[in-house]
Parts: C-alpha cells; structure tokens; sequence
C-alpha cells in the first residue's frame, strides 16, 4: 500500500525538479518517489552483483562439490542410483 509523505523544498529545487520531472514524462511526486526506491534499492543492487560475480567465480567448484547429481551426506557410489528427489 503507498503512504503519502510530504516534503519541503526550497523554490530553486522544486523548479529544477519540476524541469527533470518534465522531461522524464513523470509528475514531481513520480520523479521524487522514483529517486527515492533507487537509492533504496541500490544496497539490494549492489549485494546481487557481488553474489553474481561470487557465484561465476567459483561455478566450478560450486558444481563438483553440490552439483545437480550430488547428493552431500550420502557415501560414494549410493549417488548413482539415488533418486533425483533423495537430497
């Protein structure tokens, strides 16, 4: 659900956003709202790209040790034959 929140603004910036609110097609409540989620979402952004470039760089062993046909805690040669389901 959105919330309403008031905001005070000297008159230069109001203008100056007003102008970039314009020229984006938004209204100054959208450009604002807008600026707001991505500096939210930026720390969200920042976390996925280092556990992308985390998880590309160690695909392989990631792979070899849990890899889609094994299965952690069984024995060797029992992972063969258990069921895809089994982990």
């Amino acid at each position: 659900m959105a919330k309403q929140t008031n905001i005070r603004l000297d008159d230069a910036v109001k203008a100056a956003a007003e102008d970039r609110a314009k020229r984006r097609g938004l209204t100054l409540q959208g450009y604002v709202a807008d600026l707001i989620e991505a500096d939210v979402n930026q720390a969200r952004a920042a976390f996925m790209a280092g556990a992308a470039t985390f998880l590309a760089q160690y695909a392989d062993e990631f792979e070899a040790e849990v890899g889609e046909d094994h299965y952690p805690g069984l024995p060797e040669g029992l992972t063969e034959n258990a069921p895809r389901d089994a982990a």
